[in-house]
């Protein structure tokens, strides 16, 4: 959309008919008349209505440059005080166990984490997210951007073994903290997904905890896992606790220590309502601002005005 920054200059345009009326006339000198000269009082009459015509073209140009016109973008809203939020998932071996029911069946853990991960990332409008996984060790595998489609598809990428197959959870919390070290944002939030207990690492997870809270970030933990869940053998079925090593007095605790929540995920459908509730728990900031990008459009009228000014003075030389 086309607009202009200094619309008021435009009030400049009957500036030339002022001084026309009421400017002192200038003393008018008789014309010498030479005898046998043709005369084309016909063609300079015409020659000087078309260099008055483009004066005044040079004269609206020049108005409408000093006016400053500029094109504006479409609008683009930010908020100014972004949350950072980390997402810290399991990526050990046993995040394959097919328990997580679905419709009328059951996909692998990773799975259901994928596609119930990949719709709170759209709802997170206006945050920084971050993707660590951990596993023998935490990787960060996407830093914190305001790119959630980056995000959506480094999460998408992801394939077990990628990082090993143990849990080292406390890695993965001090990695996440270590990122938000980095950061400025007034609000740090994290959200850790394991399916086991602290299995390797070098750093406890009560401890990364205890660093975390000291930076001032909030740890909502999950437990993914259905647990006693009945399975079919050859001839008989049994009841197996697909969840035995998940640990979740350690998720509790971390929790609790800095501020957060705990949450149990059996299924797709408790993952997916687990995810909505920490939504509410960390709205989004309803402060924001709204810009538009501008380009400069001066040059344009400026330039045909000086062109003009080139041909008004060519005629007047040629022409005089």
């Amino acid at each position: 959309m086309l607009s202009f920054a200094w619309w008021w200059a435009f009030a400049l345009l009957p500036l030339p008919l002022v001084v026309y009326f009421f400017a002192p006339a200038a003393p008018q000198q008789e014309a010498l008349q030479l005898p046998f000269v043709p005369h084309e009082n016909g063609q300079v009459r015409s020659v000087s209505t078309l260099i008055k015509l483009l004066a005044a073209l040079v004269w609206l140009l020049l108005v409408t440059a000093m006016a400053r016109p500029v094109w504006l973008g479409e609008p683009v809203n930010y908020q100014p005080k972004h949350r950072d939020m980390m997402l810290v998932v399991d990526l050990s071996y046993s995040m394959s166990q097919e328990d997580m029911k679905q419709g009328n069946g059951f996909v692998d853990r990773l799975t259901a984490v994928k596609q119930v991960v990949s719709d709170f990332i759209d709802k997170r409008s206006g945050d920084r997210l971050g993707l660590v996984l951990f596993a023998d060790h935490a990787y960060l595998q996407t830093p914190l951007t305001l790119d959630k489609s980056t995000v959506k598809a480094q999460l998408e990428r992801t394939v077990l073994k990628l990082v090993g197959t143990n849990t080292a959870i406390g890695e993965g919390i001090g990695l996440a903290t270590k990122t938000f070290i980095d950061s400025d944002a007034p609000q740090r939030v994290m959200i850790l997904l394991s399916d086991g207990s602290n299995t390797a690492g070098i750093i406890d997870p009560m401890e990364a905890a205890k660093i975390a809270k000291e930076n001032n970030a909030t740890i909502y933990t999950i437990g993914v896992g259905a647990g006693e869940m009945v399975v079919k053998d050859f001839f008989f079925e049994r009841t197996v606790n697909t969840a035995q090593d998940l640990d979740e007095k350690t998720l509790t605790d971390i929790a609790t220590l800095t501020g957060g929540q705990y949450f149990r995920a059996r299924d797709s459908q408790e993952l997916a309502n687990i995810y909505d509730a920490i939504n509410k728990l960390e709205p989004i900031t309803s402060i924001s601002q709204t810009w538009r990008p501008q380009t400069e459009w001066f040059h344009l009228p400026l330039a045909l005005a000086l062109f003009f000014s080139m041909l008004v003075a060519v005629l007047r030389r040629n022409h005089g």
